[in-house]
């Protein structure tokens, strides 16, 4: 049994490489081997969300709180809000954060394939971004 105190791990900031704006990770767990789960609290400030990316395993996000967005390649902007759960599939381009005035955090499950999570890709550009806000 390993037992994680709420607290005993370090807040870290999210990476300007990987997100826009303040966001900050919160990590939960990272599973021994042979198991791969990886979750983490991640809060993000109103305007701030993640570059495009991918899992190799997929992803499976749980709203916490807040109001955000999230969008596959190709498709709407979303809305997300407490309680609801989304999954992107292996390999789906997406990326997902808070609204331009409400901030969000989700718990963010998803797991490594040879030490890997994600896979990052170009940031989400400000038009891109603003579609969120006509359409969700």
């Amino acid at each position: 049994m390993d037992l994680k105190r709420a607290g005993s791990q370090a807040s870290t900031k999210g990476p300007p490489d990987y997100f826009t704006g303040a966001v900050r990770i919160d990590p939960l767990f990272t599973a021994p081997d042979p198991a791969r789960a990886v979750g983490a609290h991640v809060t993000f400030e109103p305007g701030a969300r993640t570059a495009w990316h991918t899992h190799p395993l997929g992803q499976m996000l749980v709203v916490t709180s807040g109001l955000g967005w999230v969008q596959r390649w190709g498709g709407a902007v979303e809305e997300i809000r407490p309680g609801d759960v989304v999954w992107f599939a292996p390999g789906e381009k997406h990326w997902h954060g808070a609204t331009s005035t409400t901030g969000m955090t989700h718990l963010a499950v998803q797991e490594r394939l040879d030490g890997k999570t994600a896979d990052w890709m170009e940031p989400v550009s400000e038009e891109q971004y603003r579609a969120g806000s006509r359409g969700a």
